[in-house]
């Protein structure tokens, strides 16, 4: 048995063992007021009287009466574009150090949301927490010395007039701890290659130079590096070049839609670990074996609040409704779904992240990712969330034994009757009636208000099925490869038009 890993596994089991943890809702109140101690003081504080709210008996029902919800353009617009001039206090002490650029899967420019330097020790301490849950997963003693590649975006960080940005995968590893970089790969040359495909080429090239342990990043992303690894070194699986490869920290988006192909790639199984890390912050990440759901990070940093997922709260634009009623953790329920609201560190306050969740074990506070609110899809009273559309592919992934990784779907208009048109990425051919009708079914038996959409105003269901790839080249042309980018799950009519014109380009080619 490795030495050094024996008793760094022991550190990280007596450490479980010897920090006690308060309840999560118990935190949250603590966190709340931690927060607006900091920023009461900040032009967003006294402009939203947080001394007031301070003083209220009950502080989450008055933060909650008295702050409204922002989503980022309302956020930046009203407060953050203060920031980007250089102004201070603004909506947390001080000035930021960073901004974390993100395009996101729907806007059309990048977003810039400040990062503070609490912010990066609120990141760094959650995945210490996360090293420390490795404990409660069967891995062995000597995974302790092994590599992590953590495949991201670039940690070239551009400087703006005071500020440095870039994505935020690039900003938490270029703030990686002194202990830790000689465990990290693929090291800080390569790290700052800004061009992914290059970027790749030069993890695959180096590759047997490493002894990797473990992987940490975008399902997608982290996909296509592996094959380009096997390719280059011409094996059958990648625990041929790493063979003591034993956890996947997934994060980003759901591991599962990419579960089948990615698996195919390994020679055996291997533990994966779904985080959840935005721009915004590390919200949340697999604490145990017995589920795939994540744990919320609910004492360093960030106060969460819960929504009702209802078509009645959403605006057409995927904002809320200032009448649409927040819970807190005390509040919500198991199975059902929330839009999750946040405020932060640095200084984002009821900030609509524009994620779904919902609760599998509130005592524990956690979670799964169901979706998003602007990829929810009921132009028909169809109710459709992403969560939904994944359950579903997930059936026919094993109803016609076929990977289906990427998907893209819009409701059209065809002689003046609506249709749910999928593109479905797989490399199978496949009958696209069949895979069709099947589909249709399986969603009609899982949602009941799409099944009367479907005997109302929806006429039927189209499906195309094209090769994976075009998926990625449609993220390289409108944004650009690896980091934080994923494929946006709904489109409306006119970007699915310009969809369905680059999948006949790239098919042409």
């Amino acid at each position: 048995m490795a030495i050094l890993g024996s008793i760094i596994k022991t550190a990280i089991d007596l450490r479980g063992a010897l920090v006690p943890e308060k309840s999560p809702i118990e935190s949250q109140k603590e966190v709340l007021k931690m927060l607006l101690e900091k920023a009461k003081k900040t032009s967003f504080g006294k402009y939203y009287g947080f001394e007031n709210i301070l003083k209220a008996e009950n502080i989450e029902k008055s933060f909650a009466e008295n702050v409204p919800y922002f989503d980022y353009h309302e956020m930046d617009m009203e407060w953050w574009s203060q920031v980007q001039l250089g102004m201070e206090d603004i909506t947390w002490p001080g000035k930021p150090t960073y901004f974390a650029r993100s395009s996101g899967t729907t806007g059309k420019s990048s977003k810039k949301i400040p990062v503070t330097d609490e912010m990066i020790d609120a990141i760094r301490n959650t995945g210490i927490k996360q090293v420390g849950a490795l404990a409660n997963f069967e891995v062995p003693s000597d995974f302790y010395e092994k590599e992590i590649l953590m495949l991201g975006s670039s940690t070239h960080l551009v400087e703006e007039n005071e500020f440095l940005e870039g994505e935020i995968s690039g900003i938490s590893a270029s703030n990686i701890p002194f202990w830790f970089r000689g465990y990290y790969k693929p090291g800080e040359e390569i790290a700052l290659m800004e061009d992914w495909d290059e970027k790749v080429e030069t993890i695959a090239k180096r590759a047997k130079e490493w002894d990797i342990g473990a992987l940490s990043g975008i399902p997608s992303w982290m996909e296509l590096m592996l094959k380009k690894v096997i390719e280059h070194h011409n094996i059958e699986n990648i625990h041929e070049i790493w063979p003591n490869l034993k956890v996947y920290t997934s994060g980003g988006v759901a591991f599962q839609p990419y579960e089948k192909s990615f698996n195919q790639l390994l020679a055996e199984p291997i533990t994966v670990i779904d985080t959840y890390l935005a721009s915004e912050g590390f919200l949340a990440f697999q604490e145990r074996p017995e589920t795939t759901s994540m744990k919320l990070v609910t004492d360093t940093g960030i106060y969460f609040e819960f929504v009702p997922f209802l078509p009645e709260y959403i605006n057409k634009d995927g904002s809320l409704s200032q009448d649409a009623p927040a819970l807190t953790l005390s509040e919500v329920e198991k199975d059902t779904d929330y839009v999750l609201i946040i405020s932060t560190v640095s200084g984002a306050w009821r900030y609509l992240i524009g994620d779904t969740i919902a609760f599998t074990d509130v005592e524990k506070a956690e979670i799964k990712i169901t979706g998003r609110t602007k990829f929810f899809l009921n132009v028909v009273g169809s109710q459709l969330s992403v969560n939904k559309m994944e359950v579903a592919l997930c059936e026919m992934e094993e109803k016609f034994d076929i990977k289906i990784p990427e998907f893209t779907l819009a409701a059209v208009k065809i002689d003046d009757e609506f249709y749910h048109h999928w593109y479905l990425g797989t490399e199978t051919s496949i009958d696209r009636n069949e895979i069709a009708e099947a589909l249709d079914s399986a969603l009609k038996e899982a949602n009941n208000n799409y099944k009367v959409a479907r005997s109302k105003a929806l006429k039927g269901v189209k499906v195309t099925t094209i090769n994976p790839n075009i998926f990625h080249e449609w993220n390289a042309k409108n944004k650009k490869k690896g980091g934080q980018v994923k494929m946006e799950k709904v489109m409306d009519e006119e970007k699915f038009a310009t969809w369905e014109a680059f999948v006949k380009e790239q098919q042409s080619k």
